[in-house]
C-alpha cells in the first residue's frame, strides 16, 4: 500500500515579504507573528499521522535553510510556475494519494485531513472550500489525476475553485469540509472574533 502524502505549502516569515495582503490591514508585525504562529501550529498538528508531510516552501532556496521553519522536518521547493503549476507538480509527483493544503488556515486539523483522504477512496480529487470561493485542500487519489485541473485558475478571487471545477468535470469530485483561510485584515478579524484566545 502506497502512503499518503502531506504537502504543506508556504513561504519563510520575513517581515515585509510574506502575508502582505494581511500585513496592509494589520500591520507588518502582526501579520509575522501570525504567520509564524499558524505555520508551526499547522506542521504540530500533521506531524503525526498515517502520512508523508513534506513542507513545500517558495522560493526553492528557503528548503534548504532549516533555520527559517519552526521544525525539523521533509521539506522540498515548489519551483516555477503559478500556484496551479506548483500544486500540479507536487500531486503528480505522487502515484499515492497527495494533498496540498496552506500554512494560513487556523482551524485545520489532522482530523479533518483524514476525512479528505477518506474520500479520496471513492472520488478521483477532492477539495476544501473556503468561504470566498477559494479552496483550504485539494488531492489526488493519484498523481496523473490533477494534470490539467488548475489550468487558467483566476488565484486571489472568487473564481478560483469554480475555474478548477470546470477543468475537471469528467472526474470525480469530492468535498471536505469548509474552512477559512486569513488572507486579508477581514479574515484576520474574523478568525479573533470567533476565537479569543487568539489575540492573547
Amino acid at each position: 500500500m502506497i502512503r499518503p502524502t502531506i504537502f504543506v505549502f508556504a513561504k519563510p516569515a520575513r517581515r515585509g515579504r510574506a502575508k502582505t495582503r494581511l500585513a496592509k490591514g494589520i500591520g507588518d508585525a502582526v501579520a509575522l507573528s501570525f504567520q509564524r504562529a499558524c505555520l508551526a501550529m499547522t506542521l504540530r498538528k500533521l506531524q503525526r499521522g498515517p502520512w508523508r508531510l513534506v513542507l513545500c516552501a517558495t522560493p526553492d532556496a528557503s528548503a534548504r535553510n532549516a533555520h527559517l521553519w519552526p521544525l525539523r522536518i521533509l521539506r522540498a521547493g515548489q519551483g516555477r510556475g503559478d500556484l496551479g503549476a506548483r500544486m500540479e507538480r507536487a500531486l503528480m509527483s505522487r502515484r499515492g494519494p497527495a494533498i496540498v493544503v496552506g500554512s494560513d488556515i487556523p482551524d485545520l486539523s489532522a482530523a479533518r485531513v483524514r476525512e479528505a483522504f477518506k474520500k479520496l477512496g471513492n472520488a478521483d480529487l477532492v477539495f476544501g472550500k473556503s468561504r470566498d470561493g477559494g479552496y483550504w485542500l485539494v488531492g489526488s487519489r493519484h498523481g496523473a489525476l490533477a494534470k490539467g485541473a488548475f489550468r487558467n485558475a483566476r488565484w486571489s478571487s472568487e473564481h478560483a475553485l469554480a475555474d478548477t471545477l470546470a477543468n475537471v468535470k469528467h472526474r470525480r469530485v469530492a468535498f471536505a469540509a469548509t474552512l477559512d483561510d486569513v488572507d486579508d485584515a477581514d479574515d484576520y478579524a474574523r478568525w479573533i472574533r470567533r476565537s479569543p484566545s487568539a489575540s492573547s
